[in-house]
C-alpha cells in the first residue's frame, strides 16, 4: 500500500541499516542456487557478469552452463579459436562481449600468469571490464569491499534516494556511485553484492515492482513519495532508423547451405551469416560472381524486423533450393563455406539467422 499524501520523505542517516535489512532479507529470500555461485571462482564470476550486461539471469543461465562446460577455465578461453568462442557464445547477442572476454583472456596468460588480476585497476585494464564488473569480480570471488552500479543496483539506489535524472548521465550517475559506496557494508560483501542485485531483479523491478514485499520500503523516496514509476528516469528516447537487408538462404543438392563470414567490424562482426544483397533482383548475379554458382528458382518467405539497440533492421529473406556450381572459387574462399545442419548449428551465427535456419529445416 502506498503513504498517504503529504508523507515526509525519509530522511537518510543510517547508511548501516540500509544494508543490515537487505542482508536480513538476502538470507531468507535472496538466490543462492545460480550456477557461476557453485563454484564461485573468480573465472566463472567474471563470465557470469560479463553475460549478464544487457541480459536477464534466466536467459543468461543456459547460455552460462554452455559456455563454461565447453571453456571451464581462463587457460582454454585464452587457447580456443575465435570462432570456438563466438560458438558457444551464439544466440546470447551483443557479440563484442565475447570478443572482449577472448582477448582478455589471452591477456591474462600473456601478463598475469594465466590468472585475473586482483586490484581494480588490473582488471578495469582488461577488454570488456569497466568499474562495476571488476568490482563484482573482488567483491563476489574473493569478498573485497567494492561498490558495484550495474542496472539492478542503480534502479534500487536511484528510487530509495530519489536520484533524478537518466542515471546513466554523468551526474546521476556520480550520485548514485557516492550512494553506492556509502552502503557497501565491510563485512558479507559477497552476500550484500549479490542481495542488491537480487533486490533489483526480483522486487524492484522497473515495469511492476513489488514494494509491499521490499526490506528497504521504510526508507524508500520513491515509495514514500508515490513516484516508483517515474524513478529511475528513462534514457532519452531517440528516433530509431529503418534498414533494410535481403538475405539469401541458398541451399545445394546435398542439403547444405551457403555461409559467409561477416566482416571483422560492424554488427555481427566475424560472425557466420547468411549472404546478403540490397535488392532481390541482385540476388543471382551476387551468387554467381561472387561464388560461382546457379541458384535455380527463387522463393520469398516472410519478411521480418530485427531490432538493434540504435536500429531496426527490416530483413527480407529470399530461399534457393538445388544450388549447382557454374565456376570455381568458393573452395579457396576462407570467408565461405557449405555447411550440413550437423555442422551449422555449432558454429557461431546471429541468432536471427539462426532462427532462419531452422525454419528452413522444418520446413524440409
Amino acid at each position: 500500500m502506498a503513504p498517504a499524501d503529504g508523507a515526509p520523505a525519509p530522511a537518510h542517516v543510517d547508511e548501516n541499516r540500509f544494508a543490515t535489512a537487505l542482508l536480513a532479507w538476502y538470507d531468507r529470500h535472496g538466490r543462492k542456487d545460480l550456477p557461476w555461485q557453485h563454484p564461485r571462482s573468480a573465472y566463472r564470476v567474471w563470465i557470469s557478469e560479463v553475460m549478464l550486461q544487457q541480459t536477464q539471469v534466466r536467459t543468461v543461465i543456459p547460455y552460462f552452463e554452455r559456455f563454461v562446460a565447453g571453456l571451464p577455465d581462463l587457460a582454454s578461453l585464452a587457447d580456443a579459436s575465435e570462432d570456438r568462442v563466438l560458438a558457444l557464445w551464439s544466440g546470447l547477442g551483443y557479440y563484442s562481449r565475447a570478443r572482449n572476454l577472448h582477448r582478455a583472456a589471452r591477456l591474462c596468460m600473456e601478463r598475469h600468469g594465466g590468472e585475473l588480476p586482483r586490484s581494480m585497476d588490473g582488471l578495469a585494464a582488461l577488454p570488456g571490464i569497466g568499474r562495476s564488473t571488476a568490482a563484482a569480480i573482488l567483491a563476489l570471488a574473493h569478498g573485497e569491499r567494492h561498490a558495484i552500479l550495474d542496472g539492478n543496483v542503480r534502479r534500487v539506489l536511484a528510487r530509495w534516494h530519489g536520484v533524478a535524472g537518466w542515471p546513466g548521465a554523468s551526474a546521476p550517475q556520480r550520485e548514485l556511485w557516492r550512494h553506492a559506496e556509502a552502503h557497501t557494508p565491510a563485512s558479507r560483501v559477497a552476500d550484500y553484492t549479490q542481495a542488491i542485485m537480487d533486490l533489483g531483479a526480483t522486487v524492484c523491478t522497473r515495469g511492476s515492482p513489488a514494494c509491499t514485499r521490499c526490506p528497504l520500503a521504510w526508507g524508500c523516496h520513491a515509495f514514500v513519495e508515490q513516484r516508483t514509476m517515474e524513478l529511475p528516469a528513462p534514457r532519452p528516447q531517440r528516433a530509431q532508423p529503418t534498414r533494410t537487408t535481403v538475405m539469401l538462404l541458398v541451399r545445394d543438392t546435398m542439403g547444405r547451405v551457403l555461409l559467409e563470414r561477416r566482416p571483422p567490424t560492424g554488427v555481427w562482426a566475424r560472425l557466420w551469416s547468411l549472404p546478403e544483397v540490397e535488392t532481390p533482383a541482385a540476388a543471382p548475379r551476387y551468387l554467381l560472381e561472387r561464388h560461382g554458382i546457379g541458384a535455380g528458382a527463387m522463393r520469398a518467405l516472410p519478411r521480418f524486423m530485427h531490432v538493434f539497440s540504435h536500429y531496426r533492421l527490416q530483413v527480407t529473406p529470399l530461399r534457393f533450393d538445388g544450388a549447382r556450381a557454374l565456376a570455381t572459387g568458393i573452395a579457396d574462399d576462407p570467408d565461405s563455406c557449405w555447411l550440413h545442419q550437423r555442422e551449422w548449428r555449432d558454429a557461431a551465427l546471429p541468432a536471427p539467422v539462426r532462427r532462419l535456419l531452422e525454419s528452413l529445416e522444418e520446413d524440409r
